[in-house]
């Protein structure tokens, strides 16, 4: 038996077993051309160009960056498929055959690889993704029956939030980072945030206006919590970084953004938001405004506009950025971001200020920034030229603040004559679980698209590598005039899987119509959470504090998928989207158990029935380890496989440390113990992990469980769950 038949074997009987012992709790049934050394006149070489020129347009092939994706793929295949570029005024690709190899011609390089992975989805039965990056081909591909012809109906297809950089890609590598810029090509992402780097321009740019050494790293957040610094919530919490780590986020940022570049990307860069560190005024003498508190952490100070230096200390900021990252042709700048107070601050003049500056590094570009609760306020905007600004409305598939008086956001005058980009949050804090609107997407994005200030479609979530299938069908829409939805879930289904399986068509209709359809008013931040994850208490209704859990499908439905996809093992088992789906989905549907026997235990509680609460506080124990052990099975479900990564980056011990307390704080208690009791962020990042799950909210609940029955009947005294939850960090090898 090979190494990988092993593991699916193993990988299988956890499936299997893990969840029949669950079921089993509700009686279900088991179920360069050749050197040339002659000199060539430079006219020869100018009228040698432009019969070249003429002899290749309209159509070039493309070489370079395409064939190394291709390559990335499967080793040969970009011998295998003929792609080509001729310029048109809209993105498009075109599939067909030509000769014994499929096809590609589309109008730049993201446009292709959209083109190539549709033909590789709906001819070629490969879907690539998260979960299956790489797929082996076969010799010769499936031909092209008939040509296919397929143009964008908006021109911007956006990519990230500043979230995802810390609750996803704090410690990925090159080779990571090559692999997601794969997947944005593929899935037709033509304009993505680029965080990374970040750190190095801050501390280039503030050792080049006179701020003190020693104090740097007490403005410049840790590796995973960058995306609050840079979104001016918090500064310096997580640190302090070391040379190597800033010398390292530098060469990662200018790989990653050329990366980006390389597949005719516009990366989206940090642009100067008027961020200085608090203490600005007494160490610099600088005018500023305090934006307050946000969650218990001191934000970093706004720089008022009519400081003169403001605009000498961007250019500053510019000039680190391009020597660092290279030029933009898009800036992010979010200032207040929630709730940041505007007091003191003229806002029309900084909105003025902060465009102009990042027009002066860069003629021409554009401001692009997040609609999220009351930013950006309208007096910031209003007043620049409407196409220098583009407004993300980041939460539009349930609280869009543009087309759906419905919606409590809902903006009457939208954002004036700004266009703006229609996205899909969907995930928060990188939770795991199943949800969305999988049948309301397109409707609500479609209505949209007669609107001529709807530029843009994107995908906003603040955690990736989840619910692949709601990021396959938002990314389609942009190149369709419309979806059946249960017939695309078919389509979706074979190609990721590689063939027709009914068991897993079946699942996967099921869960769209259950867990993955919430209803258009539903207005829940993320999955309905998992109550293992949960801090213990009388009456648990999620893990985190802003989730507002609604119960809209039934468990049960979960519960048969998982069956119906387990069913289809024997035929699919070694397709590692298979492999990851199917440990998903018994995952929810554990889940799903675990919270079918919470409601036992409060009716046990609600009676006065110690019995019978102990004997259901023993199930819902042994369920948290039996999903543990589930998950343990692969590596995406892992806390070492986050953990090893984080301190994969460092090269010191106390490098190694740090990026690993950053890894195991940020998604426990999230911070301090003001920001995780007061604030509400504890578990805002919580993970259903192996590892978490006995590790830490195993002993979460066997330690409230015993306290609650010692007291019985009265409620136990309050537990320190901060102090347990930091325990646990401590206690974790940093070996």
């Amino acid at each position: 038996m090979t190494r990988n038949a092993k593991y699916v074997g193993f990988f299988y009987y956890f499936c299997s077993n893990t969840f029949l012992h669950s079921l089993s709790y509700n009686h279900f049934d088991s179920p360069n051309p050749h050197n040339c050394n002659h000199p060539v006149p430079i006219a020869m070489n100018k009228l040698f160009a432009s019969l070249l020129l003429a002899v290749l347009m309209p159509f070039t092939a493309v070489a370079g960056p395409i064939d190394a994706l291709l390559d990335r793929i499967d080793s040969g295949l970009s011998q295998k498929l003929i792609v080509e570029i001729t310029p048109a005024p809209n993105d498009f690709f075109e599939i067909s055959q030509s000769g014994d190899k499929p096809k590609i011609v589309a109008n730049n390089k993201v446009s292709a690889a959209a083109g190539v992975h549709w033909y590789l989805k709906y001819h070629a039965g490969v879907q690539l993704c998260w979960e299956r990056p790489v797929a082996a081909m076969p010799p010769v591909l499936p031909p092209v029956a008939m040509t296919e012809r397929r143009t964008a109906n908006v021109p911007v297809r956006y990519y990230l939030n500043y979230c995802t950089f810390s609750y996803s890609m704090p410690f990925w590598n090159e080779a990571r980072w090559q692999q997601e810029v794969d997947w944005m090509a593929l899935h037709g992402v033509n304009m993505p945030l680029m965080l990374v780097g970040s750190a190095a321009v801050w501390r280039t740019t503030l050792r080049d206006i006179g701020y003190p050494e020693n104090k740097i790293n007490s403005f410049v957040a840790g590796p995973a919590y960058q995306a609050w610094w840079l979104m001016n919530n918090l500064q310096g919490w997580g640190g302090p970084q070391s040379s190597h780590m800033y010398d390292r986020d530098a060469r990662l940022g200018r790989f990653v953004a050329d990366a980006m570049r390389q597949m005719d990307m516009q990366p989206v860069l940090p642009g100067y938001s008027g961020m200085v560190p608090a203490d600005a005024d007494t160490q610099l003498g600088l005018h500023t405004a305090d934006p307050g508190l946000w969650l218990g952490y001191v934000r970093p100070a706004f720089l008022l506009p009519t400081d003169s230096a403001f605009a000498a200390i961007a250019r500053t900021y510019y000039s680190a950025q391009q020597s660092i990252l290279g030029r933009a042709s898009c800036y992010a700048m979010d200032p207040f971001h929630e709730d940041g107070s505007t007091d003191g601050v003229d806002l029309p003049a900084a909105g003025n200020a902060l465009l102009s500056a990042a027009q002066l590094a860069s003629p021409g570009a554009r401001w692009v920034i997040q609609a999220w609760q009351n930013n950006p306020r309208a007096a910031l905007i209003d007043s620049l030229p409407p196409d220098d600004v583009l407004v993300l409305d980041l939460f539009a598939e349930s609280m869009p603040q543009c087309g759906d008086p419905s919606s409590p956001w809902y903006r009457p005058e939208g954002f004036g004559s700004h266009p703006r980009v229609w996205c899909m949050l969907l995930n928060y804090g990188g939770n795991v679980g199943l949800h969305g609107k999988l049948h309301h997407l397109p409707a609500a994005y479609y209505s949209q698209t007669g609107d001529s200030l709807m530029q843009g479609i994107g995908m906003t979530m603040e955690g990736i590598e989840n619910n692949s299938i709601l990021f396959e069908l938002l990314s389609e829409l942009p190149w369709r005039d419309s979806v059946d939805v249960d017939q695309w879930i078919e389509s979706y289904t074979v190609a990721r899987y590689g063939r027709h399986n009914p068991d897993a068509v079946a699942a996967w209709r099921l869960l769209g119509a259950s867990i993955l359809n919430a209803p258009p008013n539903n207005r829940q931040q993320g999955t309905t959470e998992s109550l293992f994850c949960a801090r213990p208490s009388l009456d648990p209704v999620s893990a985190s504090t802003w989730a507002n859990s609604e119960s809209y499908y039934d468990g049960n439905d979960v519960i048969q998928a998982a069956r119906l996809l387990r069913s289809a093992a024997n035929e699919l088992g070694s397709n590692p989207a298979y492999q990851y789906d199917l440990v998903d989905v018994t995952r929810q549907a554990n889940a799903e158990q675990g919270r079918q026997v919470m409601q036992a235990i409060r009716r046990a509680a609600q009676s006065g029935d110690s019995i019978a609460y102990r004997k259901e506080a023993s199930r819902f124990l042994d369920l948290i380890l039996r999903q543990d052990s589930l998950l343990a099975t692969h590596p995406a479900f892992r806390l070492d496989t986050w953990v090893n990564a984080a301190a994969a980056c460092g090269n010191t011990p106390a490098d190694k440390d740090l990026y690993m307390r950053n890894a195991l704080t940020l998604i426990t208690t999230w911070g301090s113990r003001e920001a995780s009791d007061q604030g509400g962020l504890h578990d805002y990042a919580h993970r259903e992990w192996s590892g978490l799950l006995k590790g830490l909210y195993y002993e979460r609940w066997k330690c409230w469980f015993e306290a609650r029955l010692s007291s019985w009947p009265t409620p136990p005294s309050p537990i320190d769950w901060w102090q347990m939850e930091t325990d646990f960090i401590r206690r974790y090898p940093t070996k």
